[in-house]
């Protein structure tokens, strides 16, 4: 079967050499069993397969499970099994996107489940059997109260998706905030696919309010910490103060020579790639020793800063006001 140039520009792009992975993005060494489970404060547990990762926290009542990735599955349960015989009482919902979420039919069904508003509206919206609606809804802020342990659930505005939460437990210093921040590795494609690139900004400011020593992200392959959460930071004021300088840099005149100008997909799509790809040029040097997939990830987190930078932030470059 004849493949298609997409299908041919996709098998060279996976061909292509990537850089090595720095020293900072390596995490633990998963098992024979799948996955890891590491006691990251008192009672506070990680579980990672070296992509997805979740927590629970151990009280003397019971479990609280925070999240369930698919890709770790029935392994939660084993992992928490490994640890202790104890309930689980409570469920929370960072989010309701299913790569961090999609296995909680896993959890027993009389357990309360907690989530945002939006989340559960989102949820109710979507009608799936594998993630279950909560029974415990919030809009700004909810302390699960279990046994000796508590977990601060606070909702700041949206940011990777609409209703995602900021989890905290004060007393182990343990921050969970899923899909902002990647601790070793820049974060996934065109910003992680947020649906507020703003609020997405604003999170990395508003992580640092929280007093941790430890945080779960969600993804990639460690726990994270505050100086995981200065470097990002410092790769998107990089990035977006390299992407404003190539909003009025690149040479439109050039760029548009070969565009049909009736095509008008094709201006902009012309316009804003020459535009990521400008900043990209200029950022992987200073990056790619520095963070994981900063050769694989910072072109189309550029493509989508030049857009935020455009209708959010109103640095429309040569689109601007007319004359």
């Amino acid at each position: 079967m004849p493949t298609s140039p997409y299908s041919d520009d996709a098998r060279r792009a996976r061909e292509l050499p990537k850089a090595p992975v720095p020293p900072v993005a390596r995490g633990p060494e998963i098992p024979e069993a799948g996955y890891v489970v590491e006691e990251i404060a008192d009672g506070v547990f990680w579980v990672s397969e070296g992509m997805y990762q979740m927590m629970f926290v151990v009280t003397d009542e019971g479990v609280v499970a925070v999240d369930a990735p698919p890709t770790l599955g029935h392994n939660i349960l084993r992992a928490i099994r490994g640890v202790t015989d104890r309930p689980i009482t409570h469920v929370v919902y960072s989010h309701q996107h299913s790569d961090h979420v999609g296995a909680m039919s896993v959890y027993p069904e009389d357990v309360p489940r907690y989530a945002h508003r939006i989340t559960a509206e989102r949820l109710a919206l979507l009608n799936d059997p594998h993630r279950p609606r909560p029974t415990r809804v919030f809009d700004d802020t909810l302390t699960v109260e279990a046994g000796d342990h508590s977990l601060r659930l606070d909702y700041r505005g949206p940011n990777h998706a609409e209703g995602n939460i900021f989890i905290f437990a004060p007393t182990q210093r343990v921050l969970m905030l899923v899909d902002v921040i990647f601790p070793g590795w820049v974060p996934f494609s065109n910003l992680a696919i947020s649906a507020s690139i703003p609020g997405f900004v604003t999170a990395q400011e508003q992580t640092l309010e929280y007093p941790f020593d430890k945080l779960v992200g969600g993804h990639v392959n460690r726990v994270g910490t505050p100086d995981d959460v200065r470097t990002q930071i410092e790769y998107l004021d990089d990035l977006r103060s390299t992407t404003e300088a190539a909003l009025s840099s690149v040479d439109l005149p050039e760029i548009m020579a070969p565009v049909d100008p009736r095509n008008v997909w094709a201006v902009f799509k012309a316009y804003l790639d020459a535009v990521a790809a400008r900043a990209a040029d200029e950022m992987v040097p200073r990056w790619v020793d520095r963070l994981g997939g900063a050769d694989l990830f910072t072109l189309p987190n550029a493509w989508s800063m030049a857009e935020a930078l455009r209708l959010d932030y109103g640095r429309m470059g040569p689109f601007g006001i007319a004359p």
